[in-house]
Order: C-alpha cells, then structure tokens, then sequence
C-alpha cells in the first residue's frame, strides 16, 4: 500500500496471494485457475506511452493493436512532445483512425501529472483520466490496474471478461457492464486479480488473447 491506503501488485506473489483468495470464496475460480496455472503480473510502467497503449487498443483486436504499437514505436511516435509534432497522415500511417489520431493529440497536450496519480485513490485516477477526451471507464480502469497495481480496479466494460464470466459461471447470455461490475463487488478486494484470471481462461477456452 502507499499513501491512498490501496493494495498494490507488485510482484507475482501478490498476484498468488489473490489467486489463491479467490480460489477459496468462489469454486468457479478455483476450477479456473486449475486450468489456467498461475496468472501473469500484468504490470507495465506508468506515464504517457501506457495510456497511448491503452487508447490504441480500443475496440481493436490484440493482434491489430499490437501492429499498431509496433508500427508507432518504429516511426518514434509514442511521446507526447513527437505527437503533437507529427502529421495527421504520419499518424493514420501507423494505422490509427482519424478518432484515435484526435484522441492521441488530445493526450499528448492534457499534461497529465502522472506521478501525482501513483499517490492517488483510484476513484480520483479514473475520474480524472476520463476528463481527457478518447480515454473513457476501460481505458482509465486498464491504466489503474496494470500501470498503477491497484489490486482492487476492474475492467467491467472489457468484452473478453464479461464472455470469460458467462462461461465460467455458466450464464445464459454476456452479462451487461452494470450487472458484471455487481458480480465483481464479491470479488473484493482482488478485483484486479479476478479480471487476470478471467482474462486467463478466456485465453484457455478461446485460445486467443482477451487483453494485450
């Protein structure tokens, strides 16, 4: 924990740790994880080039995103001062929709302060993530989770989830945003754990990847 009072993942033991937990309160996770092994740590660094990442994997498949990325990092696109610098046409180069291209630029001038989001509640991270034009509830929850840690942050809205959850738990139909993020609350306080696992076996049973 640090200043905000939140759990933190940090290493692979706090990803075991809430494995484990889950596994114990719920035999669905349990059946999961027999399948799945242990669950990746998923932490990235902080900062821009983490958000720009999450931007470009919006409503795109993970190979299409990693393309992307791939042909972003390669033209030296991936900071903010080089974005606000660079060509619409550079920018739909790399495969980026005339949408995204506005939301990068809109990114790259919010000047976000990205030290003082490591010190802050999550709650205070999403609602001002989302402040910025192009970073909506997932993208801003996928930052809180991967980038910042916290161990207590889900995806509710991430397509990949919610149909991992429909198997797992053997439902009729994808649970909607609302009704996922109730489900979740029994998941606490390793929301974040939960969503690797479900990201996990989505990667088992569809044998492709829920999440970059």
């Amino acid at each position: 924990m640090t200043g905000h009072g939140e759990r933190i993942i940090e290493t692979p033991d706090c990803v075991a740790e809430g494995a484990a937990w889950l596994a114990a309160c719920e035999p669905r996770f349990a059946h999961a994880l027999a399948l799945t092994g242990p669950l990746p740590l998923r932490r990235r660094a902080d900062g821009f080039a983490a958000l720009l990442s999450a931007i470009v994997s919006q409503q795109v498949s993970v190979a299409a995103a990693d393309a992307i990325w791939a042909r972003l990092e390669a033209a030296g696109l991936t900071a903010p001062e080089r974005i606000g610098a660079a060509a619409d046409e550079e920018l739909r180069a790399c495969g980026l929709s005339r949408q995204k291209a506005r939301y990068v630029r809109a990114l790259a001038e919010a000047r976000i302060d990205y030290a003082a989001l490591r010190a802050a509640p999550a709650s205070e991270v999403i609602s001002r993530l989302v402040e910025v034009p192009g970073i909506g509830r997932w993208t801003a929850e996928i930052y809180a989770m991967f980038s910042l840690g916290r161990a207590d942050v889900f995806a509710a809205g991430d397509l990949a989830l919610q149909e991992a959850t429909r198997l797992l738990f053997a439902l009729e139909e994808r649970p909607t945003e609302r009704a996922l993020r109730g489900m979740a609350e029994a998941w606490s306080p390793w929301r974040a754990v939960a969503a690797r696992a479900l990201w996990a076996y989505y990667r088992v049973t569809k044998e492709r990847e829920g999440i970059r």
